[in-house]
């Protein structure tokens, strides 16, 4: 293992993208996201890979699709307004199926907001965001140790699945610094791309195995296809073929939809009695565990479900956990959007949804409170 050192989230979300092989970022410096592009602007030169500072958030997709296409692994990193801005080209990266990873360190909107204050507020942008359907994948760490590991899990999970995944830090977690002792790399786990096993001749671009993922060929080892965001057939060609539509708009969904357990990344604290259950992510869950103890330190059997996959929902591992519950405490930097979520799946009258949209963060009594007044002891 490598030495402990004390480490701020963004420079570990970094580390974990390097980690997992990421060669090429592309990017528009913007609070509170700048550090990421800022450690990478040092260390992908020295490596061997590629930094460019773009002119503004749309270019920037621009050109990690491209790099991806040629065989990179990209990321790019934003907030804010630089997310909105990046929706179309998220959307294209998405039908085209391309493998590239956009870190969102989320802050309080809408518009510019409280640039340098924490938000949860881009849960449901980020699966909703683009028009059209299509599955995401949306991973939401909750330390600065978190962030490394779960980077390289959006990384291998953009590789695996041909998708655009998005990391939701936020403010708390992205600016935060903690104590970590990060991994060797020879530990790391990676996963790279499918690569085509038949001749350029045989290729078919958009023909998935049965897994529902085509192989991918890089631009410029000799395969040639075409690329759009029209809806296309296996050749990459467009077509208005009703089947070919549905087909591939379906596949969309269920290449993610058919990985959901290998996708649904958690933690779990006190929920083997828990009657009441807190449902937290990113940085609230801070203030979330901390409540918990405290609450079960004064006699409510409370229990934490620390979610860091938010996309796809993980109905079936909340249904499970909740069933014995007799309330569940929805803690967020926003005005409860993953409790609306949670509502689809749970007695509506079980959750309680608590917000906090004043570009400040939680503090465990913002919790407590809650827990205690489920637990009769108001």
């Amino acid at each position: 293992m490598s030495k402990a050192c004390l480490m701020q989230g963004n420079q570990a979300c970094a580390e974990g993208v390097l980690a997992a092989g990421v060669t090429f970022f592309a990017g528009y410096p913007i609070t509170p996201s700048t550090e990421i592009a800022e450690f990478l602007a040092e260390k992908l030169p020295r490596m061997g890979g590629k930094f460019i500072q773009m002119e503004d958030e749309i270019a920037s997709m621009g050109a990690i699709i491209g790099a991806s296409l040629a065989g990179a692994k990209a990321i790019t990193a934003t907030s804010g307004p630089g997310f909105s801005l990046k929706q179309e080209l998220i959307g294209y990266a998405a039908m085209a199926e391309l493998p590239l990873v956009v870190v969102n360190v989320q802050r309080s909107g809408p518009s510019t907001g409280l640039p340098t204050s924490p938000s949860q507020g881009d849960v449901m942008q980020a699966r909703w965001g683009t028009h059209g359907d299509r599955g995401v994948i949306a991973l939401s760490p909750g330390s600065v140790r978190e962030a490394f590991d779960v980077a390289v899990k959006a990384v291998n999970f953009a590789e695996k699945f041909r998708t655009p995944v998005i990391l939701l830090l936020d403010e708390v977690i992205g600016h935060m610094r903690e104590r970590v002792e990060l991994p060797e790399l020879s530990e790391v786990e990676v996963v790279n791309r499918k690569k085509p096993t038949v001749s350029p001749d045989e290729y078919r671009a958009y023909k998935p195995d049965e897994d529902g993922i085509p192989p991918m060929a890089p631009f410029g080892e000799g395969y040639f296809y075409h690329v759009t965001g029209l809806v296309h057939n296996y050749e990459g060609q467009p077509s208005q073929s009703a089947a070919v539509t549905d087909e591939l708009v379906r596949r969309l969904h269920t290449k993610i939809e058919r990985a959901q357990a290998e996708l649904t990344l958690y933690t779990e604290h006190f929920l083997e009695d828990a009657e009441v259950i807190v449902v937290a992510y990113g940085g609230s869950s801070r203030a979330a565990i901390a409540a918990v103890k405290a609450a079960r330190k004064q006699g409510v059997k409370a229990g934490l479900l620390k979610l860091i996959t938010l996309w796809p929902f993980p109905a079936a591992l909340l249904q499970q956990k909740a069933q014995k519950a007799k309330k569940i405490i929805v803690p967020e930097m926003n005005y409860g959007q993953l409790a609306c979520e949670i509502e689809r799946y749970v007695k509506q009258e079980k959750v309680v949804s608590v917000t906090k949209v004043d570009g400040t963060f939680f503090s465990p009594d913002d919790i407590l409170r809650p827990i205690l007044a489920a637990g009769g002891l108001e």
